[in-house]
């Protein structure tokens, strides 16, 4: 090319090359004198020059793009909602159909679809891919960029059948997977799809691996953080229970040393629940025995049964003090400034020790001063004059007066339980002890029904067994007292044979038993022998059952049908001992009169051999 360009035709051709705007090559070197071969030449240096400014130019935008993400991605801090935008920022760089991020675990080595966009099936989020399958596997495994531009004709790459079928339920034909890689480490895999058989261009591949380079990193720094924050959380969780149980072993050692002089210096039962308060910071309150019930019974049972400080339903504490397996009450702690934790609970169980150490001694001398009530007792019932002299005077010393006494009430327990029962009935005020196997206690009460209910309840809720109270009223504690206690024993051995093991009456309410089987009564004896004595004779010669069966027969309206079914036997036998009897009583004994003395007779001695 020997010919010189003019200056505005170069300066037109720099434009169109650069193809910053569209200028008409050939009509522009139409007038220019050259040759077919130059012009030919410029044509094509001026087009390939303008498909590299357009892909640079491209290029460029596409970088700005990328770093603009970059730094938008840098800026979030939650993984959920990184991982949620860097999906979107992928989807606007490459402007594929669907775009999705897998999480890879390396312990499983499974990948997981853990954000997508762009889809419309609901199984494709959360789609798990085994190790090995797929085209995800092959870019885990090769750590570089996998694409197909129709994977269901993809050999590459072993199928699977479930992701086979995600991957048709979406409709997608061509991906791009490319890897997510903090150093050597594979933490995910980032895909593009279409919809269409898409051949992927060395470009969009290098933008999306360029992308999931950046994205790897923010991704794997914001990890790191959300480790450390979780971690800095964790030190704050552990320094802050830390710093609560030395403040909680300070609490309790300074309740300890509270409770160790309040045993040296001689302190009540009572003051244990006052520096238990005042060191946790709460209302603490001793309660008896007696004073227990609702959902604190219940608590108080627990703790019995496990030796633990336990929570009642109504948000108290309960903690039983125990002396063995004698329950003397029980420490309640209301829920205040302080958080019972392991420690707290663990210091109100060592202060109820404490208090049943201090009941215990306080029970010591209690029980010196019992055995002198106790012989008081024994005095105020005795027969000997000489043990009743003075009794006003020895009573009065015990600070009982005996013309205030009003009632007496006597119990029935299992002998085991006696001694139980006692302590129970130590704040009645008046001489409680043991007599003739029952437990007596004389009280103030002017009403004998009153005085055996109240006692009756209290010693229920201290033996937790069965009791029998039979009060009966006193006017001259000096002079029919023995009558009196005799009455209600006579009243408590007859209770059972009627029925009843678990109750408080008076000796009123069962007066024609008592009379007929109260004290020096020896005429109910006389008349029982007369009227059925010969079958009597008989069951203690013979070891028989003819009073019992007489018994259930009379009670039966006389049917042997039914006296075999009460008695658990066949009717034949019934028959015979119903005939021994008649053999006995003779052949008249079911006459009206004869018949109405016999069941009197029958109902008399079943009482009498009540225990």
């Amino acid at each position: 090319m020997t010919e010189t360009l003019p200056g505005d035709v170069i300066v037109s051709l720099l434009q169109a090359a650069s193809a910053e705007q569209e200028v008409d090559v050939d009509s522009l070197l139409a007038d220019v004198p050259l040759s077919e071969q130059d012009t030919t030449r410029i044509r094509y240096e001026i087009r390939r020059l303008r498909a590299t400014s357009e892909r640079w130019r491209r290029r460029g935008q596409e970088l700005a793009a990328l770093f603009s993400s970059a730094r938008e991605l840098a800026q979030l801090r939650d993984v959920d909602e990184l991982l949620g935008r860097l999906v979107e920022r992928a989807h606007d760089l490459v402007g594929t159909d669907v775009t999705y991020l897998s999480e890879f675990d390396a312990k499983s080595r499974e990948l997981r679809v853990r954000t997508t966009l762009g889809t419309v099936a609901p199984s494709f989020l959360g789609l798990r891919v085994p190790p090995g399958a797929g085209l995800a596997s092959q870019v885990v495994e090769g750590r570089r960029p996998y694409w197909t531009s129709k994977y269901a004709a993809m050999t590459e790459a072993p199928h699977d059948s479930a992701i086979d079928a995600a991957v048709a339920a979406e409709g997608l034909v061509s991906l791009l997977g490319v890897p997510l890689l903090a150093g050597d480490e594979v933490i995910g895999v980032l895909f593009a799809a279409n919809r269409v058989e898409h051949a992927f261009s060395p470009e969009e591949i290098s933008l999306l691996s360029a992308f999931a380079d950046h994205a790897a990193i923010v991704l794997q720094t914001a990890r790191l953080l959300a480790r450390t924050q979780d971690s800095a959380d964790d030190a704050r969780r552990a320094y802050g229970e830390l710093a609560r149980h030395v403040e909680a072993m300070e609490r309790a050692s300074d309740v300890h040393s509270d409770l160790t002089n309040l045993v040296l210096q001689g302190g009540q039962a009572p003051d244990v629940a006052t520096a238990l308060g005042r060191a946790l910071r709460c209302d603490v309150t001793l309660r008896s025995p007696e004073h227990l019930d609702g959902p604190v019974a219940d608590a108080v049972d627990r703790s019995r049964r496990s030796g633990r400080c336990t929570p009642a339903s109504d948000g108290t504490h309960a903690v039983a003090v125990l002396a063995g397996p004698t329950l003397l009450g029980a420490l309640l702690l209301e829920q205040g400034e302080v958080e019972f934790g392991p420690v707290e609970l663990r210091t109100a169980e060592r202060a109820a020790q404490i208090t049943a150490l201090l009941n215990l001694k306080q029970d010591a001398m209690f029980e010196a001063e019992q055995r002198v009530r106790d012989d008081l007792l024994a005095d105020m019932l005795s027969d000997d004059p000489d043990r009743r002299a003075n009794i006003a005077t020895r009573a009065h010393a015990r600070g009982i007066r005996l013309d205030e006494l009003r009632s007496v009430v006597v119990i029935s327990v299992p002998a085991e339980l006696r001694r139980e029962a006692v302590r129970a009935l130590r704040r009645t005020g008046g001489p409680v002890g043991e007599h003739a196997d029952r437990v007596v206690a004389i009280t103030s009460y002017p009403d004998p029904a009153t005085a055996s209910a109240l006692i009756h309840t209290a010693v229920r809720r201290a033996v937790r067994a069965p009791v029998l109270a039979v009060g009966a009223g006193i006017a001259d504690a000096t002079a029919d007292l023995h009558t009196q206690v005799d009455a209600a024993s006579a009243c408590v051995r007859i209770l059972p044979a009627l029925g009843l093991n678990d109750t408080a009456v008076t000796t009123d309410e069962y007066l024609p038993y008592t009379a007929l089987f109260g004290p020096g009564e020896a005429r109910v004896t006389t008349y029982v022998r007369r009227v059925i004595g010969p079958v009597l004779d008989w069951d203690a010669k013979h070891a028989g059952k003819l009073l019992p069966t007489l018994a259930a027969y009379l009670g039966n309206r006389m049917s042997p049908v039914a006296t075999a079914r009460a008695l658990h036997l066949h009717k034949n036998t019934v028959l015979q001992r119903l005939e021994r009897t008649t053999e006995l009583l003779g052949e008249e004994w079911q006459e009206p009169d004869r018949l109405f003395r016999i069941t009197v007779a029958v109902r008399l001695a079943t009482l009498a051999k009540s225990p």
